[in-house]
């Protein structure tokens, strides 16, 4: 049995415009140990999808269904309590900012101790121990006089470090990481990426990797969603999608990607606009923005159908094998070094 697996999950949202169809029909695994990546661009339904398995959508303006079961109990149709108990012990998140996600008005070492004692029967200072092990274990000097300090005394690579050390405090079975390196530098994401790496090894969490950064996911994952306009169009194992990538959307994700091995003016870009929600294009969702598009594509919309002789690659495309064949080796020709 996998640890989590979501089937057919729908979150819509009501609007004063009309309903928003934020995430429509992904289904998904993850294993015990494994990091999944599910990648897309912004707006496509990566954050929302994570929420939802969460229970943090808005209850009043949510339109949820489908199953995501979590060691077989179907999450979305727990109470609140009963995920208020599973929330920051069994499945733990690292929000995108950690600025707005820790408390500014408490100090660091209160907050991780709270997320302790709200779910271990132990002692204050078993728990201030506790959170001073985890900061040790995320590389934070001075643990032990730096659980008296404020967030705004942390640096933003430093304060995400903390939110790993939170996430990690009650030794989760899925850790959910949102954007974790988004507007850090370079040398930071490096550091946060090796970190979270070593940290699964050591506690053998499952990690599900949210990013629009195909290079994280090369670096960090083991398998790959793609998602484009609330529907997932191709799903593999990272190796499979990187050399035998099977949809025009994936091709541009991977064509985008900068350049250390040639001089370039300009990056290669997908054309035109993500659809809107509210009112997607009929047919296949990316057919506006295909440059391979047929009128096929315009009317009926592609299943998630098994890649032939590749186990457990799906992708969405009516693109003929041979086409997209031929057009895989082109980019893998282009882009596979710069990717490795």
């Amino acid at each position: 049995m996998p640890l989590l697996e979501v089937s057919d999950l729908r979150t819509h949202f009501r609007t004063d415009d009309g309903i928003v169809k934020a995430v429509d029909g992904v289904s998904f695994t993850v294993d015990k140990g494994e990091t999944l990546g599910i990648v897309g661009e912004s707006g496509c339904g990566k954050s929302v999808t994570c929420l939802t398995i969460m229970g943090l959508n808005p209850k009043r303006s949510s339109i949820i269904s489908g199953e995501a079961l979590f060691k077989g109990s179907d999450l979305l149709s727990m109470s609140p309590r009963q995920l208020r108990e599973i929330r920051g012990d069994d499945i733990a998140m690292i929000f995108q900012d950690p600025m707005t996600s820790l408390n500014p008005v408490h100090t660091i070492g209160r907050q991780l101790i709270e997320a302790v004692l709200l779910h271990r029967d132990v002692t204050k200072k078993q728990a201030r121990a506790r959170a001073v092990e985890l900061l040790k274990a995320v590389g934070i000097p001075r643990a032990e006089r730096r659980v008296y300090d404020y967030p705004h005394q942390f640096s933003g690579g430093m304060r995400q470090r903390v939110m790993i050390a939170m996430a990690l405090i009650n030794d989760p079975d899925l850790l959910i990481a949102d954007e974790p390196t988004t507007a850090l530098d370079v040398t930071t994401q490096a550091q946060i990426l090796r970190l979270m790496k070593q940290l699964q090894r050591e506690f053998g969490s499952a990690i599900i990797m949210i990013t629009h950064d195909l290079g994280v996911v090369a670096e960090t994952a083991d398998d790959v969603v793609v998602m484009y306009a609330a529907k997932v169009v191709e799903r593999a194992n990272v190796d499979e999608i990187f050399t035998r990538p099977r949809m025009p959307y994936t091709w541009g994700l991977i064509g985008s990607l900068p350049r250390l091995d040639a001089d370039v003016d300009r990056l290669v870009q997908i054309g035109g606009q993500p659809p809107s929600l509210l009112n997607p294009p009929r047919g296949c969702r990316f057919h506006p923005r295909c440059p391979y598009v047929m009128n096929v594509c315009r009317t009926e919309e592609p299943r998630l159908a098994p890649v032939p002789g590749a186990d457990g690659h799906l992708q969405a495309c009516h693109l003929d094998e041979e086409t997209k064949q031929r057009e895989a080796e082109k980019l893998l020709a282009s882009t596979l070094a710069e990717v490795g």
